[in-house]
């Protein structure tokens, strides 16, 4: 090949992969609240007119805007945001508040309530509509995330989804957790939980609990425990998308069918061999374990497919 020749074709190749890297404008957006900022991404796909925006809500723990924390990298809410940014659909995805503390801050994250996320996602969801750029603004909360995001969309948001989220209150989902691992535990378990729904923390229990009610987490939970995912659906009145995954470990079906039944207006998809983090699983629960420390599985395109077709038929 000829020098020149040579030459032009490189210049081809790099001009079409400078094309395909600036099919979308990503962005840090800091965006202040009563009591942090939120550091998130913005995802805006360039093509004109008005887009959705999904703003993308995670689970529970330290998690970050790409679904990670310590204890795992799968990296599936970035996946999601970039796989909604190919289908046209603007997003923005934020790390949970108390990893954007400050070091002076980090002193009273004991003190971090349910409310405190409520509260977040709703100057999040606030910033947004008050842009006034976006087609329509739908919530998608995952895990924990569902229960916040469907709290902070009730007469704020344009639609809601949530993925892989709980149908009944925590203490329920503690109970049957401790059943299924540690049976011998449930009756101590369910005096804690009492006293935490009267809101009275709890001095003395079984010290093979501490993990789980630690004196510095219950007033967290006290906070979480009022509130109950099926009477906090019914008070939507906007489009609602239930999504869990048959292969989920987590969260059953059972709950999102729950949520559905709660509010019958919205829609339900169950996707077969998805698991909580939105990877395919076709084995057994090593598999699916090991899913969520493997950043480089991708999600599965149903959901995609299913979540596209639900904003893109919102009037």
């Amino acid at each position: 090949m000829k020098p020149k020749s040579l030459l032009a074709l490189l210049i081809f190749f790099t001009c079409n992969l400078y094309a395909q890297e600036k099919n979308y404008i990503e962005q840090e957006v800091f965006i202040p609240t009563n009591s942090v900022t939120i550091h998130g991404t913005l995802i805006n796909p360039i093509l004109k007119g008005k887009k959705a925006l999904v703003i993308l809500i995670p689970g529970s723990g330290p998690t970050d805007r790409n679904g990670n924390n310590v204890a795992m990298k799968n990296n599936s809410l970035k996946y999601l945001a970039e796989k909604l940014n190919e289908n046209n659909i603007a997003s923005y995805r934020f790390d949970k508040s108390v990893l954007s503390f400050s070091k002076e801050q980090l002193a009273s994250a004991d003190t971090l309530t349910f409310e405190s996320f409520i509260n977040d996602s709703k100057a999040v969801i606030s910033y947004f509509k008050n842009l006034k750029k976006y087609s329509k603004i739908i919530v998608a909360g995952h895990s924990q995330g569902s229960l916040v995001g469907m709290i902070a969309s009730d007469n704020k948001a344009d639609a809601f989804i949530s993925l892989a989220g709980a149908g009944r209150s925590i203490d329920e989902i503690l109970i049957e957790q401790i059943g299924k691992q540690a049976p011998f535990l449930i009756t101590d378990t369910e005096k804690v939980l009492n006293e935490l729904k009267k809101g009275n923390t709890v001095e003395e229990f079984n010290p093979m609990l501490v993990s789980l009610f630690n004196k510095s987490v219950q007033p967290f939970l006290i906070s979480w425990i009022k509130y109950n995912p099926q009477e906090e659906i019914k008070k939507l009145t906007i489009p609602i998308l239930i999504i869990n995954g048959s292969k989920d470990i987590q969260v059953s079906n059972l709950d999102a069918e729950l949520l559905h039944k709660s509010n019958p207006n919205s829609q339900l998809k169950i996707i077969a061999e998805m698991n909580h983090i939105f990877k395919e699983i076709k084995g057994d629960t090593t598999e699916n374990m090991s899913s969520y420390n493997n950043p480089d599985l991708p999600i599965k395109q149903e959901l995609l497919t299913i979540i596209t077709t639900f904003v893109n038929e919102l009037k």
